[in-house]
């Protein structure tokens, strides 16, 4: 095991500087669902390989794949150490709706703790916080371990085009374990470590009617509205307990043992916490499970956008010709995310009315994944939290999504580390995403601990 000290101290050494970077970063607007951001798509993947450039990584690419970029880098040079693939992404959402944020989202902007700005927390300050640990353990020109980097640009996107660069690239990934640091932590004073992920199934569901929009007066009551039809669909996929009612849905369901809940019911949040957290003055789930439980363990159906007919200021009395829905499903592990798209057909084919046609689109879809708990890399991240913190991590489910973690079990046949420290209140994904700095400065303290710790 490496002396991670001096390495430590020399971070601490360069705070200001860290955080001048990390506003370089997120300046950069590398929306990568929207077309006219490819430059800065490209502009962010040059900035993450010039910092591994700059620091002394080898390798240094950034790769072509059917989207946006790959930034590989690599240090091998630790004879007889365990290889390490450091997994992030440098893509962020959209920054709608533009009049809620405080500050402009990518201009990052430090009040109080915390850092404002698009992609500060999910997770272009993750990805900044691993490259200064590794810059600062390589002032010496070595690593205590083999370490091979990996930063894509098409996370937020579902990761379509990552499939096909890891299965291309089997060798040059080659690796005994990932650490993934697209992750987060229970509290600002609690760290955690999760154990499993939610896969997701995206889909646009189309209702149409006539083939032209038509006057609602010299129509209205003789044609079926697709808005809503569509409402009424959307209705009718929960019942009043909140259950999903896709046929077949929960069949694949992983159920929690006493044992489980109980250890997740650890240092959960209240639900007044969540409350404040999501802004909401009563909470709404699944019955019969804690809302840690409806989080983590639990799949869910949503609704993430709607789009039909007149939207504008004022009025237009139209019966719109067609309405579209963008819908989610997280799924849990053993849930298979190509079943999904069957149960929800078979549910349109049940329900939908002979008065309208429909058309179900699968926009990305991921499984979701259990990863091990005792594994010497799970101990050593452990007791890298362990010592920056000062208390032991909890093990923990997330709700959210990352496709590259089923990935590399599936291709590469190997585990990873979910090692971040993003926080439940960030705003990700909404206006005013916020880093917490402290953490953000424990992170790369943290990171310099793992990779010490790894070594043998």
């Amino acid at each position: 095991m490496s002396d991670p000290n001096a390495s430590i101290e020399y971070a601490r050494s360069q705070a200001d500087r860290y955080l001048a970077e990390l506003k370089e970063l997120v300046a950069i607007p590398s929306i990568s669902t929207l077309a006219e951001h490819k430059p800065d798509m490209q502009r962010a993947a040059e900035w993450v390989a010039g910092q591994l450039r700059g620091m002394g990584m080898e390798h240094v690419q950034v790769m072509p794949t059917g989207g946006h970029p790959v930034v590989y880098a690599d240090w091998l040079h630790a004879a007889g150490q365990q290889t390490v693939l450091i997994y992030g992404h440098y893509d962020v959402q959209p920054a709608d709706p533009l009049n809620e944020w405080v500050s402009p989202p990518f201009e990052p902007t430090v009040r109080g703790d915390n850092l404002y700005a698009r992609g500060a927390s999910d997770m272009k300050g993750q990805v900044h916080a691993f490259l200064k640990a590794l810059e600062a353990l390589l002032r010496d020109g070595k690593l205590p371990i083999n370490v091979k980097v990996l930063v894509e640009g098409e996370e937020e996107i579902g990761s379509a085009n990552l499939g096909p660069f890891v299965h291309g690239h089997r060798d040059l990934l080659k690796c005994d374990v990932v650490l993934n640091a697209d992750a987060g932590i229970l509290r600002p004073d609690q760290p955690s470590l999760v154990y499993g992920l939610r896969g997701l199934a995206y889909f646009e569901l189309w209702v149409y009617g006539s083939d032209h929009d038509l006057h609602s007066g010299m129509f209205g009551g003789s044609v079926h509205n697709p808005a809503q039809v569509l409402c009424e669909l959307i209705a009718g996929m929960h019942d009043a307990n909140g259950h999903i009612t896709l046929p077949g849905f929960y069949d694949k369901v992983r159920q929690l043992g006493d044992d489980e809940r109980a250890s997740l019911a650890q240092g959960a949040h209240s639900d007044e916490e969540w409350q404040r957290m999501a802004g909401v003055t009563k909470l709404y789930g699944e019955a019969g499970f804690t809302t840690t439980e409806r989080l983590g363990a639990r799949p869910t159906l949503e609704v993430n956008g709607l789009l039909s007919g007149f939207t504008g200021e004022g009025q237009k009395t139209v019966l719109p010709a067609r309405a579209m829905a963008k819908i989610s499903t997280r799924l849990v592990p053993y849930q298979d995310d190509k079943d999904v798209e069957n149960q929800f057909k078979a549910y349109l084919a049940q329900h939908a009315p002979p008065t309208v046609r429909w058309d179900l689109r699968n926009l990305s879809s991921a499984p979701g994944v259990l990863v091990a708990r005792d594994t010497p890399a799970a101990h050593a991240a452990g007791e890298a939290l362990e010592a920056t913190f000062g208390k032991a991590p909890l093990f923990r489910l997330e709700g959210g999504s990352v496709p590259v973690v089923s990935l590399v079990q599936a291709v590469l046949g190997v585990d990873s580390i979910l090692m971040g420290f993003g926080l439940p209140d960030d705003n990700l994904h909404a206006p005013n995403e916020k880093l917490h700095l402290p953490n953000y400065y424990r992170g790369i303290e943290a990171y310099i601990r793992f990779f010490s710790d790894m070594a043998h």
